[in-house]
């Protein structure tokens, strides 16, 4: 089998994530304090005790999702299942950040103050309110960019993540967003509906937020991943740091290609993927998009014992 360590983004929170890992692997644990340290506050007992409400603020969400990745990430390792098991890493938006510093290309402080400032960058790039996003389900890509294009009328709308072969996301303007839930739904998406997200996330709106991040990816040391990451904006793998810098700042105003990233990794051979933290919302995503691919989840001490079983 041929793997795929696949890292979740922003939506997958949830009080308690991670902390039965950090519980039973000492590893596990030193991940969460190394976030804490990095941040300088104590974001583990937000993650598992705080309120839900709290740790969806993007600037909480997204380190916070990162370190219970890289938890399950170091209990696997514990168990003798290293990152080069996998033939790539891929994360979805956030998640990037969470494959590259799994794979060794940043530390877990960098990762943990990079998404602490990307989260309250993307959040104040656009004032509350005048941004949206909705997911159109049932339509492909060319049909989301179609609605888009039309529900723009000089304003920001644009397809921000193309999830899976039936569902795309589009980001912008709030009153285009608006427009285009109606022209989907003329158009035959079998629903269309605003998310619940504090800021358009993945388009131009996001300029000034991607300003913020090249200054601050200016002051971070990324070396070669060990593994390499299918990212984000071109599907396709890249192991340049150099290159790897620029194409996270593209990420921040760019769409997500997650699934022609996935139809690339299988073009190359990959037949198993396991999601490394919270949630299972990509492995939904990966069965729609290759049907054949065996999926794992690996975010509790249970899924770590049913991963060492499978290998």
């Amino acid at each position: 089998m041929t793997r795929a360590f696949i890292f979740p983004g922003q939506g997958a929170q949830t009080i308690g994530m991670g902390k039965a890992l950090a519980e039973t692997y000492p590893s596990a644990k030193a991940v969460f304090d190394e976030v804490d340290s990095a941040l300088g506050e104590n974001l583990s007992s937000l993650i598992w005790e705080g309120e839900i409400e709290t740790l969806t603020l993007t600037e909480n969400a997204q380190p916070a999702l990162m370190a219970t990745s890289l938890a399950a990430m170091r209990a696997l390792e514990a168990e003798g299942i290293e990152i080069g098991a996998a033939r790539f890493v891929a994360g979805h938006s956030l998640g990037e950040y969470s494959a590259l510093t799994a794979a060794g290309a940043l530390s877990v402080g960098d990762a943990a103050k990079l998404l602490r400032t990307r989260g309250k960058a993307m959040q104040a790039a656009v004032p509350v309110g005048e941004g949206a996003m909705a997911a159109l389900l049932g339509l492909d890509l060319a049909s989301a960019r179609a609605v888009a294009e039309e529900a723009a009328q000089g304003e920001v709308c644009a397809a921000a993540n193309d999830n899976d072969p039936s569902q795309v996301v589009i980001s912008g303007s709030k009153g285009a967003v608006e427009r285009a839930l109606d022209i989907a739904k003329a158009k035959g998406a079998k629903r269309a509906l605003l998310l619940p997200v504090s800021a358009p996330f993945h388009c131009a709106l996001m300029a000034p937020a991607a300003e913020v991040m090249a200054e601050a990816l200016e002051q971070v040391e990324i070396t070669a991943p060990s593994v390499p990451l299918v990212a984000n904006v071109i599907a396709e793998a890249v192991t340049d740091p150099a290159r790897i810098r620029a194409l996270l700042v593209e990420q921040v105003t760019g769409s997500v290609r997650w699934r022609e990233s996935v139809e690339y990794m299988v073009a190359q051979g990959v037949t198993e993927f396991w999601e490394i933290g919270a949630g299972k919302a990509l492995s939904g995503m990966v069965k729609r998009i290759e049907r054949s691919a065996v999926l794992r989840n690996v975010g509790a001490p249970d899924d770590v014992t049913a991963a060492l079983e499978a290998v």
